[in-house]
Parts: structure tokens; sequence; C-alpha cells
């Protein structure tokens, strides 16, 4: 591909999300810089003679600076993110730096460097506890936690930069994102858990009746969201990307364990304080927006997550 759009930054491009949007972008001949500081990426997510690669933590500005200064992105995709929720409540300044101030330096490289576009991995965890189901884009934003609290903030320096005509971009506001190299640590890995216990045999655990309800949206929708709102021509969009589905965490339990053919029942423990009971996001705008609406069933997208969890195990060392 030529043209403006034809060069692309991904922050935090050897993470889970972030990898297989790199995936994409380089199966579409877009020349492509991932920046990453491997604190939780892998460098085995990178495809190897495609991308360019910097190992840099989003937190340094100069380093950020010269790598976009010396790229020129047309378009960033800024994935990186502090994304343990537990761990901003317990560690909110690490939080508010990664996610905030991390940002910030993101975006006024990406300015500096002349880059058109930012489509920037936000969360539902902005809403808060739901008053209407599935919550649309006009739902109230009051999060209940600090790393909701920060990927608002973002949201909203994104806004009064693109308000002064500075950038353009689009935040889309993720449900439970599952699928492949999902690692077990951070917001909604509940997939990536389950999976790597039931191919080790070990005993699952589920937190609380597992009655609470969740919207699982598998990873290669989500690129396909992502990919296509870097291609619209509208500024300052907030899209849920979800389902729209609820699913308990009983249910998810019970499929994965069909598909692994697990035979053990799951253990319960006291739930996690402050977990919200449901959630459930709306996909209707994205779809008026960017045409897009989730495809891979949940069965489908577990199976695929599954074998791909077994097949790391049974990769020789």
């Amino acid at each position: 591909m030529t043209g403006k759009d034809s060069r692309a930054l991904v922050t935090g491009g050897a993470g889970f999300i972030g990898s297989h949007i790199v995936d994409r972008l380089v199966a579409s001949d877009r020349t492509v810089c991932v920046v990453d500081d491997l604190s939780t990426g892998s460098a085995g997510n990178i495809p190897g003679g495609g991308p360019q690669f910097a190992r840099v933590d989003i937190c340094d500005p100069a380093a950020l600076r010269d790598i976009f200064t010396r790229f020129k992105p047309d378009v960033v995709f800024h994935m990186a993110a502090q994304t343990d929720v537990r761990r901003s409540v317990r560690e909110p300044d690490f939080d508010a730096r990664v996610n905030v101030l991390g940002g910030l330096n993101v975006l006024r490289a990406a300015i500096a460097s002349g880059a058109r576009r930012i489509v920037y991995a936000s969360s539902a965890a902005v809403y808060g506890p739901p008053i209407q189901m599935p919550v649309p884009e006009t739902h109230p934003t009051k999060p209940i936690s600090e790393y909701g609290a920060s990927k608002l903030a973002f949201e909203h320096y994104l806004s009064a930069y693109a308000a002064r005509g500075l950038i353009e971009y689009a935040a889309l506001r993720y449900a439970n994102v599952y699928g492949p190299r999902q690692r077990s640590a951070g917001e909604a890995a509940v997939v990536a858990v389950f999976a790597r216990q039931m191919v080790g045999g070990e005993p699952v655990t589920i937190f609380g009746d597992g009655t609470q309800t969740r919207d699982y949206v598998y990873v290669g929708d989500v690129v396909r969201a992502v990919v296509a709102a870097s291609k619209s021509s509208a500024s300052g969009l907030a899209l849920n990307v979800g389902t729209g589905l609820e699913t308990t965490v009983n249910d998810l339990y019970s499929t994965l364990a069909s598909i692994a053919d697990f035979p053990t029942k799951a253990e319960h423990a006291s739930a996690r304080g402050g977990e919200q009971k449901r959630s459930v996001i709306s996909p209707a705008r994205a779809e008026k927006e960017l045409g897009w609406r989730p495809e891979k069933k949940l069965a489908d997208g577990l199976e695929e997550t599954f074998k791909y969890f077994k097949q790391q195990r049974d990769r020789p060392s």
C-alpha cells in the first residue's frame, strides 16, 4: 500500500492485541514500526523480516521522540498500556505514569513528527457500573478503578488536542478481548487463565458464584475494528468494540472445558472486591461509523485460543 497512511507505528506492538495489529498491517504491505519495552510483550510476537522494532519505554519522552522523528508515521496505533486493574488500585501512581503521562508522550511525539491520526486502545472500564445494557457510548463515564480513570483521562487529552486541530483520533473502548498470545495477567485475562490451567491439567478457580457476566470479543475482530478506525475520515470517535452479548463465567468455563475435554469441575473462591456483576457493551455505533461488526462466535474463538495454548505447551524447548 502506498499513500498517506502507508507508514504505521504501533506502541505495544509486541503485546497481545498490538502484535495481531502488526500482523495485519504487515500483511497489508504497510511500513510498520513497533515500539515496545518488552515489559509485558514478547519479541517472539513480532514477525521476522517485516516491521522495524524499537525497544523503547513510552515513559521515556526523549527516546520516543527520536523514534517518531526518524520513522515519521502517518498513523499511530497506541496500544501500549498498564492493563492490570488490581495493580492500578495498588499503584495508582504507576498506572497514571504509563497510561496518562506515557500516553501524552506518544501524543506529543506523534504531533511533532507529523502523524495524521491516532487510534487509541481505550476500555469499557471507563463506564463503571452500568445503568443500562448493552452500554452505549452515551452512557455516563464513571469508572470505579484507577485503570478506568486513566483510560478515560487520556481520551480527554486526545479530545483537547483534536479540538485545536493538532491530530485526528479514534478511541476504541474494548470489551473483554481474548485470543491467542493473551497473557494470564491484565484486564480481561480470564480466558487465558482458564486455558493455561486446563492445558496443564491444573485446577481451575472461579471467583464468586460464576454468574457474573462479561462481553467477550475475539482479538481478530478487534483488529478489524482498529484497522477500520485508522482508515476513517472522522475524528473524535469513541466507539465500543464488543459483541453486545453477555456470557457468564460459568458458561465460559463450561464451553472451554468441553473444548479442552477437561473433566474437572471448577473450584469456587470468594468474589473479588469491587468486581462488577454484569458488563456488556453495544457495538451499534461501530457498525454505523465503521461498517464493523463482530464475526467470531465465542465457541470458535475459544477453540482457536485453546489450540494456541496447547501448541505453546507442546512446543519443543
